[in-house]
Formats: C-alpha cells, structure tokens, sequence
C-alpha cells in the first residue's frame, strides 16, 4: 500500500528550490547595486560635509552668528540626510536583501537586531521629519533675515507657508504609518 505524500517532504532539503522560485528569490540580489549607489552618495555628502566644515572654520571670524548658526544647520541636515541613507543601506539590505551576520559584534547597531520593513518604515518617516525641521527652521531663520544688512532672501510667504504645509503632512503621514502598523501589530496578536 503507497504511503500518503507528505506536503512538507518538498522543503525537507534546505536551500534547494525549484527553477523559478530560485529566480524569484534571486531577484532580491538586483537591489545590490541601489545599495551601492546609496554608499556613492553617502560618500558625496561627507565629502559636502567636510566641505562647509572647511568653509565655517576658515570664515569663522568673517560670519556673523546667524551666518554660523545657518552653516552649522547646514552641517546638522548633511548628517541627518547621512543617517538616513544608513538606515536604508544598512537597513535595507538586512531585511530585503541578505543577512549581514553581526550578531555579537561590538559596533552593530542596537536597532538592527529588531528591525523589519514596518520599523524601517517608521524610523524612516521619523528622519524625513527630523530633516524636514532642519529645513524649516533654516527657512525660517534666513527668512527673517530680509532686508537686514542689506541682504535679501528668496522666500515668499507662500513659499513658507508651503514649507511648513509640507512638514505638517510629514508628521502627519508618519503618525499615520505608526497607527496603522500599531493596529495590525494588535490585530495579529488577536488571531
């Protein structure tokens, strides 16, 4: 008398698959060489970094201290932008990619060993309104610069009402991811 086929005998050899689930699965390697591209640009923003660095050290004495609070913003936006791309490299490839195996080593980052695409999405919409805040408040700053000293800035009211429209629909778009990813954390414990 034949045995009944196990539906599970199919995965009892790890790592073999089947022609075309292989070729799926494999297409997560085309992300690859937009992480990649991700670390070139990463290297553009500290090379812009150490560039208004060397502007602000050597112009310390010439720039008032709004002209040294706007570089220094400036500064705190290129890092911020910097963490970002971190996240997604980093981030990124850990979760749609392949595993990068730091378990135990001292410098992994406390938020890769919990992080998935919802977390990822969050920490994310959290930088995007951290940089967005830089900016508004950039704008701000130099907008209540016109007119002083003879200079003139190139914001228009609308254009900051705009700005900080924009902001606004950043935080609320993030308030959103979490409350919706909040809801489907607690429906699938209910189940």
């Amino acid at each position: 008398m034949a045995q009944p086929r196990d539906p599970s005998a199919q995965f009892a050899t790890p790592g073999v698959l089947k022609p075309l689930p292989t070729l799926i699965f494999s297409s997560r390697w085309l992300q690859l060489p937009l992480y990649i591209g991700l670390i070139v640009a990463q290297c553009v923003y500290v090379f812009l970094f150490l560039k208004e660095l060397w502007h602000l050290v050597t112009h310390a004495f010439d720039f008032s201290e709004q002209q040294i609070m706007l570089v220094v913003l400036g500064l705190i936006d290129v890092v911020m932008i910097s963490n970002l791309l971190i996240m997604v490299i980093v981030g990124g490839y850990e979760t749609f990619v392949s595993r990068l195996r730091l378990q135990g080593h001292p410098d992994q980052p406390e938020w890769l060993s919990h992080v998935n695409a919802s977390i990822l999405k969050i920490k994310l919409a959290m930088a995007i309104i951290g940089i967005s805040s830089i900016h508004l408040l950039r704008t701000f700053i130099e907008a209540g610069n016109i007119g002083i000293a003879g200079k003139t800035a190139n914001y228009t009211e609308a254009g900051v009402l705009l700005q900080t429209l924009i902001h606004v629909v950043f935080i609320l778009s993030a308030i959103g991811i979490a409350w919706v990813d909040k809801m489907t954390a607690t429906s699938g414990k209910g189940h």
